[in-house]
């Protein structure tokens, strides 16, 4: 990757709607290289989708929870298809630590967290904190930033 797929990747991450001869523009280059750019970036999987943000309470799921799980390593077989199959389901990394896997959920209620806390435990012990906000919510990743403060040391 180059200074010009950094910062092509930056427009995409700020709004990926942007239409193409205005990422052209703000790159220098003609529409047919970026078009060109962008695909390459898709194939080579580093622009892996294209997303909407939704405001989670706006859509009725003004809960979000943070959960951590104990996971017997015995179970994975059917904690996997689990997880990945439930809708209220956000994100879920395998960490390290006390527990081995880190849930994030939205629900519309405490009592439908509840309810989806008790299938967990079927999988080993929880620990759940709810989020009150976020004050930095979910952001493009800054790779400008970063590659271009690794050069400058």
């Amino acid at each position: 990757m180059d200074a010009i797929d950094l910062k092509l990747i930056t427009l995409l991450q700020k709004n990926a709607r942007m239409p193409l001869k205005e990422i052209a523009k703000e790159i220098y280059l003609s529409s047919p290289a970026t078009a060109a750019r962008i695909e390459r970036l898709e194939k080579e999987g580093i622009i892996s989708g294209y997303e909407a943000r939704l405001d989670l309470k706006k859509v009725g799921l003004p809960i979000t929870a943070f959960i951590n799980l104990d996971l017997d390593p015995k179970l994975k077989p059917t904690f996997y298809p689990f997880i990945c199959s439930h809708p209220n389901v956000l994100e879920c990394s395998c960490v390290t630590g006390r527990y081995s896997q880190l849930i994030k959920v939205a629900f519309e209620s405490t009592e439908a967290l509840d309810t989806f806390i008790g299938e967990l435990n079927s999988f080993g012990p929880t620990e759940t904190q709810i989020a009150f906000s976020a004050p930095q919510p979910p952001r493009e990743v800054k790779l400008e930033e970063i590659f271009c403060e690794a050069e400058e040391e």
